[in-house]
């Protein structure tokens, strides 16, 4: 009896310190794996998890790695989960202007490349939902399958709930006359411009997407739901899920769900 109790110790304490060792994990800025590469003018930075088929996780407007610090555990037992920077965005310097939906898509289509990765999973969320679906209508042969969560398609009080529009509108008309005078207030300025001035993407261009997609909003998202079932309708092979109790943040707010749901998505043979 002692020596099954002392086993049963010796495996708490190992399951603990995995635990810690998981939580301990700074996504984003882990220099154990973290890595940059030389991608289209700029240095992309990096970090690859686990083992499995290539899933590629790309965030939002501003973010970075860390945004998906909840999900990458759970994929990274099942996937090699690949996740990085954005162009001008966390540690993915780039002071060049303008910046584009189109320019980060086709970014992310040459990081898997110069990976040797011919095609991957994709999760995108938010603006990273946005270059999802746009490196599934440029790059259709890099997409096994994509989870969009949050996406819009044009910027305007249709495809983004009226009262962050009109946010949206009152501080584009503070600051467009503004002399910026370092660096970080022109980035910041330019990834505010991004959702302000795009994406413009019509409904029949999402025609070119031949893979199979989870169009993903919540029930009180940031998009509305209109215009979320829009993306979905004009997807051949698309389907929908609309979180309950959910805002923008599905991916957090509700992560074992979400986990379990885009997992059983990809997993699935159709």
């Amino acid at each position: 009896m002692k020596k099954a109790l002392t086993l049963l110790t010796i495996l708490l304490l190992a399951v603990q310190f995995g635990f810690s060792q998981q939580k301990a994990i700074n996504y984003g800025s882990n220099a154990a794996v973290g890595k940059y590469y030389n991608i289209r003018g700029f240095k992309m930075y990096c970090e690859v998890y686990g083992q499995g088929k290539p899933l590629l996780m790309i965030h939002g407007n501003g973010g970075s790695i860390n945004n998906f610090a909840k999900i990458i555990p759970y994929f990274a037992k099942k996937y090699k989960v690949i996740v990085a920077d954005s162009r001008a965005q966390g540690r993915s310097a780039d002071s060049k202007d303008p910046l584009s939906f189109e320019m980060m898509a086709d970014d992310y289509a040459v990081l898997l490349d110069t990976m040797h990765i011919s095609k991957a999973y994709i999760i995108g969320w938010s603006d990273g939902g946005i270059n999802a679906l746009l490196i599934a209508m440029r790059h259709p042969q890099k997409v096994i399958k994509l989870a969009s969560t949050g996406a819009n398609l044009w910027p305007d009080s249709t495809a983004l709930i009226p009262s962050l529009w009109k946010d949206m509108q009152k501080q584009y008309a503070a600051s467009k006359n503004k002399v910026w005078e370092t660096a970080k207030e022109k980035n910041a300025w330019k990834i505010f411009l991004l959702d302000y001035l795009q994406p413009n993407i019509p409904l029949s261009a999402l025609k070119a997407i031949k893979c199979p997609s989870l169009i993903i909003c919540g029930d009180h998202d940031l998009i509305p739901i209109e215009h979320t079932v829009l993306i979905y309708q004009h997807i051949a092979k698309a389907n929908l899920w609309v979180v309950p109790n959910s805002g923008h943040g599905t991916l957090i707010e509700h992560t074992d769900d979400f986990d379990r749901n885009v997992n059983e998505f990809f997993t699935r043979k159709k």
